[in-house]
């Protein structure tokens, strides 16, 4: 198949045309990059988007750039509402999934007792999270089991927790970083609806992969970040927060001049919007940034980019799954375009480098990222390959061929 034929989708959907996507994309001459589920390669416009800013920051000043600019810093909100179907004041910029996540935790007022629903997928850094809330707070976190055949949280099992235990909070991860599982995260909503209960999800490795859409997943707070799979800068992610979230009054722990004001020397009112959850201080250009990659993502088409990346992820499954004492990992039935699998015979850090010999991008995760998944998988470390759409059935094949030849290298090396 070559690259022209691979952009049109299954089902007929819009053809992609990969010669002007990689066009837009300077590395792609450099490298073969698969790893878009750390971080994607940045676009032309994105790219010029922040150079351009900078470069006004340099002649007029900071301050005066962002007045300037007020259009473009104003349009992150509107195209990440766009993106995910929400409204522009349920969104705030973050610095990160993880900062956006942590502003969401800090609003929700635990007590001694309270109880976190999570799954055992979750990611490292919630994970952790919730454990130092248990620390300070004397809260307890309670995992629902996953279901038998491998597709995840067991949503049965889990609803029956939300029955008999309350949660104070109800946290998903849709797509974990260490494997392609994507969990049922609008499946679990429904049930945290029914029930009133506050819903977290981390979208990280979605957004840009798959449709968002909150009012489908019934969340009240969602995070992820831009450089992954929007191919935004680094150092930037966003916060959906519910309007029946703002209304209810929560807002983050540490609250600055930007997200409240100050009504009297003993009072203060936060913000009507999700800007409660943001800082006075941005990097604008980076902002401005996000905003390229949000629309850049809306102009390609989620719908057509939800079916290529996952299926350039299948093919490259199909064939590790064919190369002797390669041991591919992912579980679920429709997994996302993260790849991960270990490799016998070789230690972690010396496989990447292999690979980065070949000049292709990789990232690796290990068993201190997944406790539980890696330790029901019994292994130390995975390799992680995740391609995006720009990516090409030719690529897919070179990486396989490099991994193959990895491998044979190693147990010739060993029979000798």
């Amino acid at each position: 198949m070559r690259e022209h034929d691979s952009a049109i989708a299954a089902s007929g959907e819009t053809l992609l045309d990969l010669t002007a996507l990689r066009a837009d994309t300077p590395g792609c001459e450099s490298v073969i990059h698969f790893n878009n589920a750390g971080c994607g390669l940045l676009a032309r416009p994105v790219h010029q988007a922040m150079v351009e800013h900078l470069d006004l920051e340099a002649r007029i000043g900071g301050y005066e750039a962002a007045d300037v600019r007020a259009a473009e810093v104003s349009d992150f909100y509107a195209a990440t509402a766009e993106l995910i179907g929400s409204q522009p004041g349920e969104i705030a910029f973050a610095a990160s999934a993880t900062d956006a996540y942590t502003r969401a935790l800090s609003s929700i007022p635990f007590q001694p007792g309270d109880v976190i629903l999570t799954t055992r997928n979750d990611f490292i850094s919630n994970q952790i999270a919730f454990l130092s809330l248990r620390k300070r707070f004397g809260i307890e976190i309670v995992h629902a089991p996953d279901h038998h055949d491998g597709s995840g949280v067991d949503v049965d099992a889990m609803a029956q927790l939300m029955r008999t235990r309350r949660p104070r909070l109800v946290a998903v991860t849709h797509i974990p970083t260490n494997s392609g599982l994507v969990q049922p995260i609008a499946e679990i909503g429904r049930h945290c609806r029914d029930l009133d209960l506050v819903y977290l999800v981390d979208a990280c490795q979605s957004v840009g992969q798959y449709p968002i859409d909150v009012d489908e997943i019934g969340c009240d707070f969602l995070t992820a970040t831009c450089r992954k799979f929007l191919r935004g800068p680094r150092g930037t992610g966003f916060l959906y927060v519910a309007d029946r979230i703002l209304r209810d009054g929560f807002e983050p722990l540490f609250i600055d001049m930007y997200g409240a004001r100050w009504t009297g020397p003993d009072t203060y009112r936060p913000v009507d919007t999700a800007a409660r959850f943001e800082d006075w201080e941005f990097p604008y250009a980076a902002v401005i940034g996000s905003a390229a990659a949000i629309r850049y993502a809306l102009r390609v088409g989620i719908g057509p980019i939800s079916q290529r990346t996952p299926a350039l992820a299948a093919r490259l499954r199909d064939k590790l799954t064919q190369i002797p004492g390669v041991r591919v990992l992912d579980r679920g039935p429709n997994p996302a375009a993260l790849v991960t699998f270990d490799v016998a015979g070789w230690e972690p850090v010396p496989f990447k480098q292999a690979l980065d010999t070949h000049r292709i991008n990789s990232a690796l995760s290990y068993r201190h990222f997944a406790q539980y998944d890696f330790a029901d998988k019994d292994v130390a470390w995975a390799l992680r390959l995740s391609p995006h759409y720009y990516n090409t059935e030719d690529e897919v094949d070179a990486v396989a061929d490099a991994v193959a030849h990895l491998t044979a290298s190693r147990r010739t090396n060993e029979r000798q």
